[in-house]
């Protein structure tokens, strides 16, 4: 019955929530308005050009990953990394958050990996990546303060996270969890299911430490650098492909950056709806019009996200290909 409900609100409830967004957003615009904008306001050059900056994001995780991965497991093949870090993304658009584990899943198979030390490695990853929305948000905070500011006062309830923080329930649910996992931890050995768990454990462990067994650290460093730049491009890009959006400055771009990434955290498949609800938002802090922002924002997360469906269905079809050719040899 766990089962069941939790799988309806994954695939059901979610999915639907992001759907409601869309409606809500774009119920206003005609069907036939949004298709003349497409044909003759848009130029397609410049989000080709951002679909190319994505793909070079994607390798460089893929390179970035392989890295955290050698010192705890192996080298794993740069073409099995890539296509299973593709087939996560592609995951990620059926089942809200299994991307992670559906990548971790592929490359294991492909490269005989520990699974659990594969997983490790991912939170490693995303860990990186963590620091890196800190930061973003440090340079929007700096440079963008009156913006943040407006944004947050007109789309976040301010008092509930108040009422949050000030109840005690809050605090008694966040020590208890701390509790429990100090027991499981504690007594694992004295049980055999938790010794299992434990033991399993420690290969996450493993893998979540790889961060100290990094051959190179400038190299990762780059990496991690290159990635975001890469996702900041790819939005500063399509600025120039409306001419609403194309008085833009990179400050804007990097507060679409930030306020996009946050909408992609939400528990919905691709991010759909809440990436576009706060890119649309931001944009009019900007003086851009709810119509303009709204068809920038439909254009940029379809063009990237049909890229990952033509590549992930690709990668599907080429691992097996790829590895039974490297089994032969």
């Amino acid at each position: 019955m766990k089962k069941q409900l939790s799988r309806i609100i994954q695939y059901v409830v979610f999915p639907a929530f992001g759907l409601f967004i869309i409606w809500h957003l774009y119920k206003d615009h005609k069907a036939d308005e949004i298709i003349q904008v497409l044909k003759n306001d848009i130029n397609f050059s410049w989000i080709g050009l951002s679909v190319i900056l994505g793909l070079l994001s994607h390798l460089s995780r893929a390179f970035r990953w392989r890295m955290l991965l050698e010192p705890v497991e192996k080298k794993p093949a740069i073409g099995n990394t890539f296509w299973a870090v593709m087939i996560g993304y592609l995951a990620n658009l059926v089942f809200p958050r299994m991307g992670e584990i559906t990548r971790c899943g592929v490359l294991s198979k492909y490269e005989g990996m520990s699974f659990t030390r594969v997983v490790g490695t991912v939170v490693a990853e995303r860990l990186t990546d963590l620091i890196m929305l800190v930061l973003i948000l440090v340079t929007v905070f700096i440079i963008q303060f009156d913006i943040l500011v407006v944004f947050l006062r007109d789309n976040t309830n301010i008092d509930s996270i108040r009422v949050l923080l000030q109840s005690p329930i809050f605090y008694v649910a966040l020590l208890s969890s701390v509790v429990i996992i100090f027991l499981v931890l504690r007594f694992s050995n004295k049980i055999e299911m938790l010794s299992r768990i434990k033991n399993l454990w420690i290969k996450f462990s493993d893998g979540l430490g790889s961060f100290r067994k990094i051959k190179n650290i400038p190299l990762f460093i780059f990496h991690t650098l290159f990635i975001w730049l890469m996702y900041f491009m790819m939005i500063y890009v399509c600025f120039y492909s409306m001419e609403a959006t194309s008085v833009l400055s990179i400050d804007a771009g990097i507060t679409i950056l930030l306020t996009g990434s946050l909408g992609m955290l939400a528990p919905v498949q691709g991010g759909i709806g809440p990436w576009h609800f706060m890119v649309i938002a931001t944009l009019k802090l900007y003086g851009v019009p709810a119509d303009a922002g709204g068809v920038f924002a439909l254009v940029v997360h379809a063009a990237q996200n049909t890229m990952i469906i033509v590549v992930g269905l690709f990668a599907f079809f080429i691992l097996p290909i790829i590895n039974r050719k490297l089994n032969v040899q």
